[in-house]
Formats: structure tokens, sequence, C-alpha cells
């Protein structure tokens, strides 16, 4: 079974390994963990806040 991968030059999907000859990345988001040490800095990052 091929999994989605997402081209990170172009942006394009593909099922392949390689697309623009660089190597792709997984088309999925990373699980969701609750124990996540870094969640908090990547949400500041991103400007999103779910804290009250």
């Amino acid at each position: 079974m091929k999994k989605l991968r997402k081209c990170a030059v172009c942006g394009n999907y593909t099922l392949g390994n390689a697309h623009c000859g660089k190597p792709a990345a997984s088309g999925h988001p990373a699980g969701y963990d609750p124990n996540d040490r870094y969640g908090d800095y990547r949400r500041r990052w991103k400007g999103v806040s779910y804290e009250d």
C-alpha cells in the first residue's frame, strides 16, 4: 500500500518517494500527544493560544 506524500518544493501531493528531484515528506500531520513538551511553543510560534 502506497502512502500519500507531499513535495517540499512545489507543494503537490504524490505517491512516489521523490518529486521535483527532491525527497517527498509525509503528507499527514503528526499525531496528537497530550504529553507533548513542545506543543505550547509551537502554538505560540503559529500565533494560536488555547489557554484562557
